[in-house]
């Protein structure tokens, strides 16, 4: 089990009072891709996380090798995966993808992403926003309650997790629509793909999984339904797969989009619903968002747009992906609903190379990695209007 950082003792200040222009809540994938973004921008940031950069991962730390590429974070790369395989109670199918995965050291990564911005980090507990009147001058909602003090900002983003900690009430599991999920990190050199399993012996409504990372395996299992336990399920995974059940690692996942903004802050990664409906994937997504806010942010510094223009145009841009999500989340539903014999045939049909092309093509798009180049989106139709609307 991880051992948070926190500073202590003479080490432990209190941040009660602290200014910046920017405060960002966690620093992991969406944290850091938003402070990175705003790097170079002569504003404050100030990042805050619990752990310290890269401490603890809670993921299988796999994403598409051409997004790691484009965040230059390429030297994190402990082993690229250019294939999958699809087993069910009827075989399996391998598909070669028209891009690769990658597994990646997760400390390496958050350092190489740190390494690209200038904010300021504090080990701190971030508990919600602060109470309600005024403080020093301040308003309220410009206000961050940690374990060391009230911190303010004017733009402030929660990039802190499933809990979604700036809002009240926080997101609370299992009642909230959100996947299980667990894994293990045995030493094991085998594997060159990443493989998963849909079968209801395993996980009734799910997957188990293996992810080769170079001298470690990354072996788990995940439920859809967050009320069935999935340790035995990764313990059967670790046995199918004759390694060793250790070093546990587990994580909730949102499988359905949450209002992008909230209270006047920024909402990225897991804490607006950004991982992918039945993959589970939340890098990639991450990147993606964390990128999207940070040049929405860079605007207000700029002056290019005010805080509630910025706030309205990464709603719509969030929004403008919704379809994408909700056609997942369809296939979340149903794919665990089908036969073994039916789900079988499916596997092999799209593992024809056109088709592998096609639907991974497809899924890559959804959040492609030149977004990471690209200059600041355009605002939909929808955001501008409204934004006039708030400007006048």
């Amino acid at each position: 089990m991880t051992v948070r950082a926190t500073a202590r003792g003479e080490e432990r200040t209190s941040l009660d009072g602290r200014r910046a222009d920017v405060i960002v809540c966690g620093a992991s994938f969406a944290g850091l891709a938003v402070a990175r973004e705003l790097a170079g921008a002569g504003a404050d940031v100030l990042v805050l996380d619990r752990y310290e950069i890269g401490e603890r991962a809670t993921s299988a730390c796999a994403a598409p090798t051409p997004w790691l590429h484009a965040m230059g974070v390429a030297g994190s790369i402990r082993q690229e995966l250019p294939c999958m395989t699809f087993t069910t109670p009827r075989g399996t199918a391998r598909m070669r993808l028209p891009w690769s995965w990658s597994s990646f050291d997760y400390r390496e990564l958050c350092e190489l992403l740190w390494e690209q911005c200038d904010a300021a980090f504090e080990t701190a507990v971030v508990h919600g926003r602060a109470g309600a009147g005024e403080r020093d001058g301040e308003r309220a909602g410009d206000g961050v309650r940690t374990d060391r003090g009230v911190v303010h900002a004017p733009l402030i983003v929660d990039a802190c997790g499933w809990r979604r900690v700036l809002a009240d009430p926080h997101v609370q599991p299992p009642q909230a629509p959100i996947t299980r999920a667990l894994e293990v990190h045995p030493h094991d050199d085998r594997g060159d793909a990443l493989d998963l399993w849909l079968e209801r012996s395993i996980v009734r409504r799910g997957y188990g999984w293996s992810v080769p990372a170079a001298g470690e395996r990354r072996v788990g299992a995940l439920s859809y339904d967050p009320y069935d336990p999935v340790k035995e399920p990764t313990r059967a995974m670790a046995a199918r797969l004759e390694v060793d059940a250790v070093r546990y690692q587990g994580n909730w996942l949102p499988h359905r989009l949450r209002a992008a903004t909230e209270g006047g802050a920024f909402c990225v990664g897991d804490s607006a619903g950004h991982c992918f409906p039945l993959s589970g994937e939340g890098i990639r997504t991450a990147f993606y968002f964390g990128i999207a806010c940070g040049r929405e942010l860079r605007g207000v510094l700029d002056g290019t747009r005010t805080r509630e223009e910025a706030l309205v145009r990464y709603a719509a841009f969030h929004d403008g992906h919704a379809g994408a999500f909700r056609r997942a989340l369809r296939l979340q539903q149903l794919v665990p609903a089908l036969p073994p014999r039916l789900l079988a045939l499916a596997l092999r049909t799209v593992a024809l190379q056109p088709l592998t092309d096609r639907a991974f093509g497809w899924y890559l798009d959804q959040a492609h990695p030149a977004f990471a180049s690209r200059g600041a989106p355009p605002a939909p139709a929808a955001a501008t209007a409204t934004a006039d609307r708030a400007r006048s």
